[in-house]
């Protein structure tokens, strides 16, 4: 038996890291794309597949996707149950892969769970709003068991059938992008629609939270697809060069489709091009040149750009779209392979039709992709019903604007417009406050109270706001946030070029207390920071004795 190669097993281990850093990086690039009140939902459910996935995995997952074959292609035998006979015959070499990559068994079986981990978490995105948490945790068991581990005995264990066939799928274009898309497809067949959807959008809560997420992504994929080859060597090397190129090449033409068709260029978009470019690059990166990489995040940039469109036309409501990016990508990736394929690249691939392969690898490809899609949407949407027969899957509709606080009470954020305005000065710690000064108004004389709406920007320093209405006159200043009626609905840009009509507008309502003499010049300061006449009130009051 070959002893285990330290260079290679370090490889593999850290790749397994990166590869575990993604489904974090996924729950902020999902969690940041979602309502406010709905983040801490979607980080959990993302969370909670690191916790459910990994011991289903080490239990049952790992034996039916990589024991050996139960003699059908289909599914592996369960010797390997809770991976508690790995020292013992009939399978010694399960201590190294195999002869020629020689990393412990171990290494292998925790570079795949983060495979299994992710996969479903893809879902996640499709379902925004509607998932009750304890349906999904029985529905994570029981999918990376039935749909997630035999498609990947079908694909990456010698003996799976479709292997057998000639199916290739470096990474998981099948594996991962193409089964969790078709689970996609069964699970909102379950869950339904959002209410009222299409016609109103969930507003981001925090782009910068995505951005975060998808850069994670991005440099936890280089472990995703630079691992599979499971050595540190120049094929490590060419699928992660591969990788990168792809989401490079997706991101511009994303971007410049954005700029044709919306008249802006987005970060939201670019980030969505990279991943698009990401998934689809998957299937192919240990097999391909990096000129054909480049090709294939191009048209990866293109083809799900477009797809944008799909659920509108399934009439499905993918949140997210996940369909368009991970679906599309993972498919359309598979599918390129059988074109750009190319030996020279990787002796154990086939070149593909534009290599001079002919169309062998392409048929092969496609059959993949409808056995795994076919699979996975059957076997999901009988889970998925079972779930919501049996626990329920689906939040009550009255549950799905506000899941933080129905599954978790709490809040992921606690800052409002007023909280969120600046004021000149550095940060201190608080000191012993000052006396109060007497009162500008005797306690009993009559005041007056004026009210008025002002633009956030305008009146964006708080001290230039509170030192101007003082000079006016003003006794005291209170400023809330408001949102008010509007004939003309102000458009706002929403991700991936969606946009959204809102008939409310936010505001903020300044409450001034003065003496009658100080009106006229609180209204002046008023009117100078933006406030409508029309919107600006004047009441009599009194100051009550303290």
């Amino acid at each position: 038996m070959s002893a285990p190669n330290a260079g290679d097993t370090a490889w593999v281990l850290v790749c397994a890291g990166l590869v575990l850093f993604m489904t974090p990086g996924l729950a902020a690039f999902y969690g940041g794309m979602v309502r406010t009140r709905n983040v801490l939902a979607m980080l959990q459910q993302n969370m909670i597949a690191l916790g459910v996935v990994s011991l289903t995995w080490v239990l049952v997952g790992y034996t039916i996707a990589f024991g050996d074959d139960a003699g059908s292609g289909l599914f592996g035998n369960l010797e390997l149950f809770g991976l508690a006979d790995l020292k013992v015959p009939p399978a010694p070499n399960l201590h190294v892969v195999d002869g020629r990559i020689t990393i412990p068994t171990l290494a292998f079986v925790l570079f795949q769970m983060m495979f299994a981990v992710i996969t479903p978490a893809l879902v996640t995105g499709a379902t925004a709003g509607r998932l009750r948490f304890g349906g999904w945790v029985l529905f994570l068991a029981v999918w990376s068991v039935v749909v997630y581990a035999p498609i990947a005995h079908w694909l990456w264990h010698p003996g799976g059938w479709l292997a057998k066939f000639g199916t290739q799928d470096w990474a998981g274009g099948l594996v991962v992008h193409a089964s969790a898309g078709a689970a996609v497809l069964a699970v909102l067949l379950v869950v339904g629609r959002r209410r009222d959807w299409p016609h109103t959008a969930a507003p981001p809560n925090s782009i910068p939270l995505t951005i975060v997420g998808a850069g994670i992504l991005w440099f936890g994929w280089f472990g995703f697809n630079g691992g599979d080859g499971l050595q540190a060597n120049g094929l490590a090397a060419q699928a992660v060069l591969n990788t990168h190129l792809a989401a490079a090449a997706a991101m511009l033409v994303w971007l410049a489709l954005e700029r044709l068709t919306d008249g802006h260029s987005t970060v939201v978009g670019a980030v969505s091009g990279a991943v698009a470019g990401l998934a689809t690059v998957t299937p192919t990166a240990g097999y391909v040149n990096a000129a054909s990489a480049v090709a294939i995040g191009a048209l990866a940039g293109l083809v799900c750009h477009f797809a944008l469109k799909l659920k509108y036309l399934l009439r499905l409501d993918d949140a997210l779209d996940v369909l368009a990016v991970h679906f599309v990508g993972g498919m359309l990736g598979t599918l390129l392979l059988g074109l750009f394929g190319n030996r020279g690249v990787n002796p154990l691939g086939a070149d593909g039709l534009f290599l001079g392969g002919g169309g062998g690898l392409l048929w092969r490809q496609l059959v993949g992709v409808v056995s795994v899609v076919a699979f996975s949407f059957v076997l999901t949407w009988l889970i998925a019903a079972g779930v919501q027969a049996l626990i329920g899957l689906r939040v009550p509709p009255a549950d799905q604007e506000r899941l933080d606080q129905a599954q978790q009470g709490a809040d992921a954020y606690h800052l409002g417009g007023v909280t969120s305005l600046t004021a000149p000065g550095a940060p201190r710690r608080r000191t012993a406050a000052a006396p109060a000064g007497e009162p500008a108004v005797p306690s009993g004389q009559r005041v007056r109270v004026v009210t008025a709406l002002l633009e956030p920007d305008p009146a964006a320093n708080s001290a230039d706001l509170r030192d101007a209405l003082l000079r006016a006159g003003a006794i005291s200043v209170i400023v809330s946030d408001a949102a008010v009626a509007t004939t003309t609905p102000q458009a706002s840009l929403l991700p991936r070029g969606y946009w959204q009509d809102q008939p409310l507008a936010a505001r903020l309502r300044v409450t001034v207390l003065v003496g009658a003499d100080g009106v006229a010049a609180v209204l002046d300061e008023l009117d100078r920071m933006g406030a409508r006449r029309s919107d600006t009130f004047v009441q009599e009051a009194e100051r009550v004795q303290s």
